[in-house]
């Protein structure tokens, strides 16, 4: 494959694709997790729960595609096996106690909160070691604010 020319050399593209290949692994983990939590929540808030997982995992579609293509924009091939996720990922793979709402928005917020910190320090990084990856750096700044927004959300829910 011919590497994009895009003012970065291939050592600062495989920097931003070691940074983005985890991420992309964990966004699609939490992506089905969330799904999970969809499927199998039980409860008296079972409707509410939800259709709220539903608008979280749709929104966490758009942001797996997103992060496959900055992959490819930078010239690289996006991982796409869960044995590759599965290797790449911050997150753990688990399964809650019970299927009620609390279960599993504390173990999604616990995930969000993760992803939040691995986004800082990637764009922190980012900064030290591919000093022009801008466009990556506010990608990823705009993605620690959905993240932020959703963990804001999912910690509403628990007081």
């Amino acid at each position: 494959m011919k590497k994009s020319d895009i003012g970065l050399t291939p050592a600062q593209t495989e920097i931003i694709a070691e940074i983005l290949e985890p991420l992309l692994a964990d966004e699609f983990l939490l992506y089905l997790k969330t799904r999970n939590a969809h499927w199998n929540i039980e409860g008296p808030d079972f409707h509410t729960i939800h259709v709220y997982f539903e608008q979280l995992y749709t929104e966490l579609e758009g942001v797996i595609d997103e992060v496959a293509e900055r992959i490819r924009k930078i010239g690289h091939y996006a991982p796409a096996t869960m044995k590759e996720y599965l290797n790449l990922t911050h997150l753990a793979e688990e399964k809650v106690e019970k299927n009620d709402s609390m279960s599993y928005i504390r173990m999604l917020l616990a995930d969000h909160d993760a992803i939040i910190i691995y986004l800082r320090g990637s764009i922190s990084k980012l900064g030290k070691e591919v000093e022009l990856a801008y466009g990556t750096s506010d990608y990823l700044t705009s993605l620690i604010e959905q993240h932020e927004t959703t963990a804001w959300m999912l910690r509403s829910h628990l007081k």
